[in-house]
Parts: C-alpha cells; sequence; structure tokens
C-alpha cells in the first residue's frame, strides 16, 4: 500500500493538495491523529485493494509532538507500508496575506498575538517533521493552482488524461448544472419540422444530413472546434475535465447531431472525449 502524508504549515495549501491527490486516484483522509495511523493503515490493507493509495493531511492541529508522530511511522514500516511526507509551506508574507483573505484564525493563534508569530512558531513547530519529508513543495513562487504539475512531478505519477465530456441538452428543460461551456445551436434548420424525422433523433443519420445540410453547421462546427483548441489547454492547466454543453429547443436532433460531430473532431484532434444526451437518456 502507498502512503502519502501530507503536512507543513497552515494556509500553505494542504487541503489544495489533498484535492489534487484524490484526482490522481489516491484515498484522501484529512486532519488524521499519529496515534490512529497503524491501525487506519492495517485497516487498508485488509480491504482488499480497495485503498490502495491513500493520502492523509496531518497538520499542527493533529501532531502534538514530533516523538509520537516517529512511534507511528516506525508502526507503519512494521506494515511494509510505502509512505511518503510531503511538506507544504510558504513564507510568512504569503501566509499572512492568504490568512487576511481567508479570515480565518491561526490554529495556534494566542489572544493578545499576532498571526505572524503564531506562524512562526508553527514553523519551529514542524520544524523536525519538515526535515524528515520526502517532497518539500513552497506555494510564494507560483499561485496554488499550478500545484497539480509539481504534485504529480514529486510522486512521479501521470496524471489522470483530460477529459472533455460533450453534452446535448434542450432548453425547455432548463440549462445543465453542470456544464461549463454552453453553445446554442438553435440557429440551425429544425428537423422537428419534417415528418419524416420528427420522430427520429440526432443519432439518426437522415437528421444528421438535414441538420448540416446547406454548410451553414459545418462552418459552426469548424469554428467551436478551433475555439476549443484554443481553450482546452487553458482549462487543462487546472481542472481534471470540461463540459462543453450544445442545446436547441427539445435536445432530440440539433443538439444530439452537432454534440454528436463535436465529439468526433476533439477526438480527431487528439482528445479524450464522452458524450452524453441528456434529453435522449430522460426519454429511455
Amino acid at each position: 500500500m502507498e502512503l502519502l502524508i501530507i503536512t507543513g504549515l497552515s494556509g500553505a495549501g494542504k487541503s489544495r493538495a489533498a484535492d489534487i491527490c484524490e484526482d490522481l486516484g489516491y484515498y484522501c483522509v484529512d486532519n488524521m491523529p499519529p496515534a490512529l495511523l497503524g491501525r487506519f493503515a492495517a485497516l487498508c490493507q485488509s480491504s482488499q485493494g480497495r485503498f490502495e493509495r491513500v493520502a492523509l493531511v496531518m497538520d499542527v492541529r493533529s501532531v502534538e509532538n514530533s516523538q509520537d508522530l516517529e512511534l507511528a511511522l516506525e508502526e507503519l514500516d512494521e506494515l511494509e507500508c510505502t509512505v511518503r511526507i510531503l511538506f507544504m509551506e510558504a513564507d510568512t508574507s504569503t501566509l499572512l496575506r492568504r490568512y487576511k483573505e481567508s479570515r480565518r484564525p491561526h490554529p495556534l493563534g494566542r489572544p493578545g498575538e499576532s498571526i505572524g508569530q503564531a506562524v512562526e512558531r508553527e514553523r519551529a513547530f514542524m520544524a523536525p517533521l519538515r526535515d524528515r519529508a520526502d517532497f518539500i513543495l513552497r506555494t510564494d513562487a507560483a499561485p496554488l493552482n499550478e500545484l497539480r504539475a509539481r504534485i504529480c512531478q514529486c510522486l512521479q505519477r501521470a496524471e489522470r488524461r483530460f477529459t472533455v465530456n460533450v453534452l446535448s441538452f434542450g432548453f425547455h428543460k432548463g440549462l445543465p448544472p453542470e456544464a461549463d461551456l454552453v453553445f446554442d445551436v438553435r440557429c440551425l434548420p429544425n428537423p422537428f419540422y419534417q415528418p419524416d424525422l420528427q420522430h427520429l433523433t440526432g443519432l439518426d443519420q437522415a437528421v444528421a444530413e438535414y441538420v448540416f445540410r446547406g454548410g451553414n453547421a459545418q462552418a459552426l462546427l469548424d469554428k467551436l472546434l478551433e475555439l476549443l483548441e484554443l481553450l482546452l489547454p487553458l482549462y487543462e492547466a487546472d481542472r481534471p475535465e470540461l463540459t462543453v454543453a450544445v442545446g436547441c429547443t427539445g435536445g432530440q436532433h440539433r443538439s444530439v447531431a452537432m454534440a454528436q460531430a463535436l465529439a468526433r473532431g476533439l477526438e480527431a484532434r487528439g482528445a479524450a472525449v464522452s458524450v452524453r444526451h441528456r434529453e435522449l437518456e430522460a426519454g429511455k
């Protein structure tokens, strides 16, 4: 079993690091006391492979002294766990700015004491754990949204491939809440008014041919693909997936045909794509 301990200074980005590790397939637990490490690891080992990669967030609230952590790590060694420690830190001015923005008290704060004094006491308290760390990441030199690539580099694990979710929908049922980008294709020819096409969907070749007849749909598709070629690398920098929603009035014909064509175009450009048709699924 692989066990990653995420620790470091309060406000340095431990929660963000845990979110990233969760995206990478780790089972994450926040604020684990050292005394429970051994029992928790044994429980994970007995899960028959369900918890092969685990990330535990430990901060100054749970680490009362370095001796407790040393004893816990020795217990893990007896269980033959692969244990690595990721220590997050930042300079004092950066931490002060983040506390000012969040308006949260420092966990070591005392009445009449400044946050800066609490930060420096925490830095001294966590120094032995920092010395034991396998990886040390400073988050003052780069924005927190750049942590993903840096954590992947530390762990030498390929990140889950960025996925584009293409979703067709009907405006009469409302916008899909999961959508990041929404494109309206109600400007295209509507097969609903053709008696021989009305009962079909955009998955049928006859409907797709009708929608794309005349060249306007193809021109729109080309522009959408051109736009997404620009946008996808920007979104990929800080998220694991993007949902692109394509809508028409009923979500049966035009949006379905365009979503299918958009997905094929993205796949041809090397993207990992999934396709869903909300209204067709609802009608099953």
